[in-house]
């Protein structure tokens, strides 16, 4: 009896001994306590338990992601030293304009003895204007060779030499006497653009923590209205809106790129494109445990390797591959919708109508700046709640409601332009609408698209789909400037209903065919459009599909990586 009782005891003993053994070494493995555990090594009555029970371990558990100093300081400086800049030289020119032009004649006079003529200074105006979205355009084709060979960071480095150099130029211009020199600079400053409305989001996408992918995938947008915000405080005729202050003002440009050009570079490139496009996992495991604020970063990684694995039975994406790709026809139509949405909606055509709509409400024509400023700030005072409300609302729901507000203001700002003559108090609602117009496009039509974008494709094809989603961005932006001067003189206010009729149209495409996908891995989003496509994505060597291969690799990662 007992002997019995000893052996029961000694058994119990080495149970115990075996299952402290073992924990501590999963937690010397995985870097922190808890992540991998036994189970079932003694039953509650302190019974023997089988020795097949010992080997049931927990998954590794994923912690939500939180605002850290590194990711914080990585989102601001990334976003003001390229996104303001998008959005400062969008409006850059507005304010001055008069004094701009009286330059483009004055130095034309002087080398030719007459003044231009109106045509000529239209025709070069109009190329000021127009060459800014046609170097963004230019730069969106840039996008997916420069980022997948010098990086995310490394690109908006490089980009910097876009922005240095010609706010040197058109600081210099009026010294120099050529106006050649705004129009060069006006293209390459465009470039940048190109560059920074894509590579910003795609790089913070990349860097954020799923739970917050959406919140800082708004940040650049957000960072841009600041920029037309600033543009337009700075464009006040007391400030900078001057005869003498226009070249200072278009040269003011570069410093957010000098900033970013010294900063910047402190900060961790994105850990998923140093793991999976450049099979570095030292830096990348370093990389996201400054991001992370802890060691214990093996579930991101392990979702990486995975992603890793999936990409690599479908082989690397080429620019030209990725239109035919049947896993992402979907996701590619979505982007193009979307993006095409969010320029031919009217927001361009809504700013340039504001002026005469405020003039007609009643406001004088020298506080019309300053009603001008107020909108901006409403735009960036919406666009800050969506940071907020995004992974709370989800992207799709914003999505719809905002294209909803423009369809509606747009129909609403139609009835008002068009009877506002004969009832006295319509100016004011035309002046709502245009309130209401940018309420609506600022929580949704303007951020999601590029917070989208980044979430629907995996990592070698998403330099590839931002440079598609760029090129369209920029086209409809450049055929809106360039068609709606005549539209407006053909239509009237009537032509707020085509813009109408098109944030309709977007907003059924999305309401049919664009999944939620806030707090969702990549590879969870292409699973939900796999369906969609009709193909299976599969892991490895494409003998089984992504969901039974998942449990399976992180079964051979836990075994194999440490």
């Amino acid at each position: 009896m007992s002997n019995s009782y000893s052996a029961g005891f000694r058994m119990k003993l080495k149970l115990f001994c075996e299952g402290i053994f073992q924990k501590h070494l999963c937690e010397v493995r995985s870097g922190g306590p808890h992540i991998m555990k036994p189970k079932g090594l003694l039953s509650a009555d302190g019974s023997k338990r089988s020795m097949v029970h010992s080997e049931e371990w927990e998954k590794p558990v994923e912690r939500e992601g939180r605002l850290t100093t590194v990711l914080v300081l990585a989102t601001l400086i990334s976003a003001f030293g390229s996104s303001f800049q998008y959005g400062y030289n969008v409006a850059v020119v507005n304010s001055p304009s008069p004094y701009m032009q009286q330059f483009y004649n004055s130095t034309y006079a002087e080398r030719y003895g007459t003044p231009m003529d109106e045509g000529l200074l239209t025709l070069l105006w109009s190329l000021s204007v127009s060459m800014y979205p046609l170097g963004g355009f230019f730069g969106s084709l840039m996008v997916a060779p420069l980022a997948n060979k010098l990086g995310r960071k490394g690109t908006l480095l490089f980009n910097n030499i876009f922005s240095i150099v010609p706010a040197v130029m058109m600081g210099v211009s009026e010294i120099a006497k050529s106006y050649e020199i705004i129009i060069v600079a006006r293209f390459l400053v465009g470039i940048c653009a190109g560059l920074s409305s894509n590579v910003v989001p795609m790089y913070l996408g990349e860097l954020a923590p799923k739970n917050l992918r959406g919140a800082l995938g708004i940040v650049p947008q957000l960072f841009i209205t600041i920029g037309i915000l600033s543009a337009q405080v700075l464009g006040i005729r007391n400030i900078l809106g001057t005869s003498t202050g226009w070249t200072l003002m278009l040269g003011l440009t570069g410093v957010p790129a000098v900033m970013e050009l010294l900063l910047l570079p402190f900060f961790p490139e994105s850990p998923r494109y140093m793991l999976i496009q450049r099979g570095d996992e030292r830096t990348a495991k370093t990389a996201l445990q400054r991001l992370r604020g802890w060691d214990d970063v093996d579930s991101e990684l392990t979702e990486m390797r995975l992603e890793d694995q999936s990409e690599k039975a479908e082989g690397r994406l080429t620019v030209l591959s990725l239109l035919g790709q049947p896993s992402l026809r979907w996701q590619l139509i979505s982007i193009i919708v979307m993006n095409m949405g969010q320029q031919l909606s009217g927001v361009n055509a809504i700013y340039y109508y504001a002026d005469s709509i405020y003039g007609t409400a009643g406001v004088k024509q020298e506080d019309i700046q300053y009603v001008t400023v107020g909108t901006g700030a409403v735009n960036v005072i919406m666009t800050m709640a969506a940071v907020y409300i995004v992974e709370a609302a989800g992207r799709r729901l914003l999505l719809l409601c905002g294209f909803g507000i423009c369809c509606g203001a747009c129909v609403l700002l139609t009835v008002a332009l068009t009877l506002q003559e004969s009832v006295t108090w319509l100016p004011y609602v035309s002046v709502g609408c245009v309130m209401t117009y940018v309420i609506g496009h600022a929580i949704g039509p303007s951020p999601i698209p590029y917070v989208v974008t980044t979430e629907m494709f995996r990592q070698s094809a998403r330099p590839a789909a931002f440079m598609v989603a760029g090129s369209v961005h920029w086209l409809s932006n450049f055929t809106v400037g360039l068609v709606f001067p005549f539209l407006e003189r053909g239509l009237g206010p009537y032509s707020f209903i085509i813009f109408s009729g098109i944030c309709l149209a977007t907003l059924i495409y999305i309401w049919l065919v664009v999944p939620e996908t806030k707090n969702k891995t990549f590879l969870e989003i292409c699973q939900m459009f796999a369906e969609r496509n009709k193909v299976e994505i599969k892991l490895g060597d494409g003998n089984l599909p992504l969901n039974e291969s998942k449990e399976s690799l992180k079964d051979v990662v836990k075994v194999t990586v440490f």
